[in-house]
């Protein structure tokens, strides 16, 4: 029976031909760059565009992204290499750039009913003014994979949900409730409001695996350069930190938050029995 695509069609006479990234390393507005990310982006449900390939492109996932979007009503564009350089900002597309609709932000009771329908004691992670997309990136990949349930990020002096962010999240992103605050802090009083233990990830704290994560817990990781600030960590109950035994005295936070995250999401998983 054919599928009735005549509302999906519709919907991208609404949309411009987007812009070039504006300069060399910046991807254009809405766009999700690479394979991964775009067959992620094709099971999430955002609204699409339409997805560009490279002219005469049709190896490996090429082929399912295509047949997946063309499926979908979802237009698909075959172009020359230079476009898609531009459009990813000289990021690594691999042959394919899609351009969406905005991610829409979830709120902190949304994360937390996601918790609640998966039958689980919310485990959260605080983004305290992490400004490397791919850090962000990576950190996004890491909490969606290991079954956190929401992910917080400051309105300001920090990343957004950017396309970087998007192709170095391999598609995660699209999986993760996310929820952008004005104030990391007040976000803390609230979860605390809420029966949360909030853990610092810095210095000289209790090593993670000697760290009991049960219960409501909220991970708060800081920036590349500054750790977690002042008044945010004044306002976490513990410090929890990975004993470092070589010559280098500490890891890039994304790394550091795999680890974390890694014994934190065991605990929850085996207070639930799976």
């Amino acid at each position: 029976m054919k599928k009735n695509t005549d509302s999906k069609k519709e919907k991208h006479k609404n949309f411009k031909e987007p812009a070039p990234g504006s300069k060399a390393g910046t991807p254009a507005e809405g766009a999700v760059v690479g394979r991964r990310a775009v067959r992620e982006l094709l099971k999430s449900g955002r609204e699409i565009d339409k997805i560009f390939v490279r002219r005469g492109e049709r190896e490996g996932s090429i082929t399912v992204i295509v047949a997946e979007a063309r499926e979908a009503g979802i237009p698909v564009v075959e172009v020359e290499r230079a476009k898609l350089d531009s459009l990813s900002g000289g990021a690594n597309h691999q042959g394919v750039v899609a351009m969406a609709a905005e991610k829409e932000y979830s709120t902190i009771p949304d994360i937390l009913r996601v918790a609640e329908s998966r039958g689980e004691a919310p485990l959260i992670v605080i983004a305290d003014g992490i400004t490397d997309p791919y850090n962000l990136g990576t950190l996004i990949r890491c909490a969606e994979g290991v079954g956190v349930h929401g992910l917080i990020i400051p309105k300001r002096r920090a990343s957004g949900l950017t396309p970087l962010v998007s192709k170095a999240s391999a598609g995660a992103i699209e999986h993760l409730a996310i929820a952008k605050v004005p104030n990391i802090a007040a976000a803390i009083e609230y979860l605390k409001s809420q029966g949360f233990w909030i853990y610092a990830a810095d210095m000289g704290g209790r090593a993670y695996y000697e760290t009991d994560f049960s219960g409501p817990a909220a991970i708060v990781f800081g920036n590349e350069g500054e750790g977690i600030s002042r008044l945010v960590l004044e306002r976490c109950d513990f410090i929890v930190s990975i004993p470092m035994y070589g010559r280098v005295g500490s890891l890039n936070v994304s790394t550091a938050a795999a680890v974390i995250l890694a014994e934190a999401s065991r605990q929850h998983h085996a207070a639930t029995g799976e």
